[in-house]
């Protein structure tokens, strides 16, 4: 099971960390250009588990997510549904204080094996996507 992590190390408390993360709809300031419509909220939380986004470049989809895990402070999970190449893609984000600022782990798992390049492509994908949660933290400081 290809799986893939990438964690980096920000000066802003968990708070701030988890107010960019939590916020699907303000996806697009940390990842320019993406889309992000909750299409049906959580319960008890609106954004979390059991919501539905739907991502896109330009306009919400074709990626459809469910948030399953929604730890505020802590931990934010999903799977997709629909919309993306690799079987049973789900990833995890986890926030760890570390000093006055957060550490943020971005996990990235697929049961999809790929002929070639797949450790580098999981890695790039999770490296990628903690890079643009990096900047929508910026963004809120």
């Amino acid at each position: 099971m290809p799986r893939a992590t990438s964690v980096r190390t920000v000066p802003d408390p968990p708070d701030t960390v988890w107010a960019a993360l939590a916020d699907h709809e303000g996806m697009a300031t940390w990842l320019p250009g993406l889309k992000v419509q909750v299409t049906k909220p959580g319960n008890p939380e609106p954004n979390g588990v059991g919501a539905i986004r739907k991502a896109g470049i330009g306009s919400p989809g074709p990626i459809v997510e469910e948030i399953t895990a929604f730890e505020p402070g802590h931990r934010l999970a999903y799977r997709a549904l629909a919309g993306v190449p690799l079987r049973n893609y789900r990833g995890e984000v986890t926030l760890r204080p570390s000093g006055s600022g957060t550490e943020i782990s971005y996990a990235i798992e697929t049961d999809q094996r790929l002929p070639i390049g797949e450790p580098q492509l999981i890695k790039g994908m999770a490296s990628v996507l903690l890079g643009g949660l990096v900047r929508g933290v910026k963004a809120r400081s």
